[in-house]
C-alpha cells in the first residue's frame, strides 16, 4: 500500500503544475521523502531474504559445501535480524507526530553552575546521539553562562521518525557526581529539563499575527570580531498563552524570525494537544499522566557508574557511552512501555 502511495506520489510531481507552488511543493516533497524512507528498509530487508534463500538452494544443490554456505549465510541472517529488531521499534510508532522533526529545549534546574553544566552535558549527548543516526541537528537559541555551562538552548532534530524516538527524552534528569566546581571534592545531585514537541506544518497551526510581540536584540556570543553588532536576534510573545521563543542563531534577523514562528507554532500546537487530553482525561475520569516536571532518569558518576530510566526499569552501566550518545536502549524500552503499558523484561 505504501509503495503504491509513494508510486502515485512519483507521478503527480511529473506534472509542470505541481512545480507552480514553491511552499506547497516542499511540504509535500518532504512528506513523500518521509515515505519513500519507511519503503526503502522494506525494500533492503526484501533483497536479503532473497539473497539468503540463494545461498540455501545453492547449498542444497551440493553446489556449496556446508561449510561455505555456513560462512556466507551466518553474517545475512544477523544483518536480517537487525533489521527486522529495527522495523518491529517502527511498529511502535503510531502518533500522529511520530514522523515529524523534533523540537528539543534544555533548562537547568536550581544548582547554578553545576546544574548549567549538566545541561550543556545533556545538550552534548543528543548532538552525538543525532550524529550516530544520521540526523542534522539546527541550533535555534543557546543562551551560555559567562563561567560554566548553558542557560538554555533549543534545537531542531531533522531525520527519520526524529520526535516518534526523542519523545522518550522529555522530562527531568537527574545527575549525582564529585563536582567539578566544589573544592572540596563533594557529590553533588543536579538537575536539568528536557522539552521534546514536534515540528508542525505551517497549516497544520495557524497564528493571528495580532496575537504576536516581537522584540528584536543583540544576539549574544563570542567576543571579539565574533560580536554581533546588529540586532538580528528576535524574541516573539505569543499574547493569549505567554508563550515566549526566541532565536539568535543566523545573523539574519529575517531568518531568526522564521525560525522562532516554526518553534512558536510547534509550541502553540503542543500546548493545544494538552489541553484536549486534559479535556478528555477529565471526561473520563482518569488520572493524567505525569511527564513534564517528573524525573524520568539518573545518570550516577559516583560513587558507581549507571544509568538508570526510573520508567522502564531499564539500566546501563556505561555512563560514559550514554553519555557519548547510547540512547537506543532507553528509547526502544521507552516506546515498547508506552505502547504496551509494560515494563520490558531484562535478559
Amino acid at each position: 500500500m505504501k509503495l503504491k502511495q509513494l508510486q502515485e506520489a512519483e507521478a503527480k510531481t511529473a506534472d509542470p503544475r505541481f512545480w507552480e507552488d514553491s511552499n506547497r511543493t516542499q511540504q509535500y516533497l518532504k512528506k513523500q521523502g518521509a515515505l519513500r524512507e519507511k519503503i526503502r528498509p522494506l525494500q533492503e530487508l526484501e533483497k536479503m531474504i532473497e539473497e539468503a534463500g540463494i545461498f540455501i538452494e545453492l547449498a542444497g544443490e551440493n553446489e556449496l559445501d556446508e561449510a561455505e554456505a555456513l560462512s556466507e549465510i551466518e553474517p545475512l541472517l544477523k544483518s536480517i535480524k537487525e533489521r527486522l529488531d529495527k522495523l518491529e521499534l517502527e511498529t511502535l510508532l503510531g502518533g500522529n507526530y511520530d514522523f515529524c522533526d523534533a523540537i528539543m529545549s534544555l533548562h537547568p534546574g536550581a544548582g547554578g553552575l553545576e546544574s548549567q553544566d549538566w545541561a550543556e552535558m545533556l545538550l552534548r549527548m543528543y548532538n552525538r546521539w543525532s550524529e550516530q543516526k544520521g540526523y542534522q541537528v539546527e541550533l535555534v537559541d543557546l543562551i551560555p553562562d559567562d563561567e560554566a555551562g548553558i542557560k538554555s538552548a533549543t534545537i531542531i532534530v531533522r531525520g527519520h521518525a526524529a520526535y516518534g524516538y526523542l519523545q522518550a527524552e522529555k522530562g527531568v534528569h537527574r545527575m549525582i557526581r564529585i563536582s567539578p566546581f566544589d573544592t572540596s571534592k563533594r557529590r553533588h545531585t543536579s538537575f536539568a529539563s528536557v522539552d521534546v514537541i514536534p515540528e508542525v506544518e505551517e497549516e497544520d497551526f495557524v497564528i493571528n499575527n495580532d496575537d504576536l510581540k516581537i522584540d528584536t536584540f543583540r544576539a549574544s556570543g563570542a567576543g571579539g570580531q565574533h560580536v554581533n553588532k546588529t540586532d538580528s536576534a528576535v524574541r516573539i510573545t505569543h499574547l493569549p498563552s505567554g508563550i515566549v521563543v526566541s532565536c539568535q542563531n543566523d545573523r539574519s534577523q529575517h531568518s531568526n524570525r522564521e525560525q522562532a514562528m516554526r518553534v512558536l507554532q510547534a509550541r502553540l500546537a503542543e500546548l493545544h494537544r494538552q489541553e484536549q487530553a486534559e479535556e478528555i482525561s477529565a471526561e473520563r475520569g482518569h488520572q493524567r499522566e505525569i511527564a513534564w516536571g517528573s524525573q524520568i532518569r539518573t545518570y550516577t558518576f559516583h560513587p558507581f557508574t549507571l544509568v538508570k530510566d526510573h520508567r522502564t526499569g531499564v539500566e546501563v552501566g556505561q555512563v560514559d557511552a550514554v553519555m557519548n550518545g547510547l540512547l537506543d536502549p532507553f528509547i526502544e524500552a521507552f516506546l515498547r512501555w508506552k505502547v504496551r503499558g509494560k515494563i520490558p523484561q531484562k535478559k
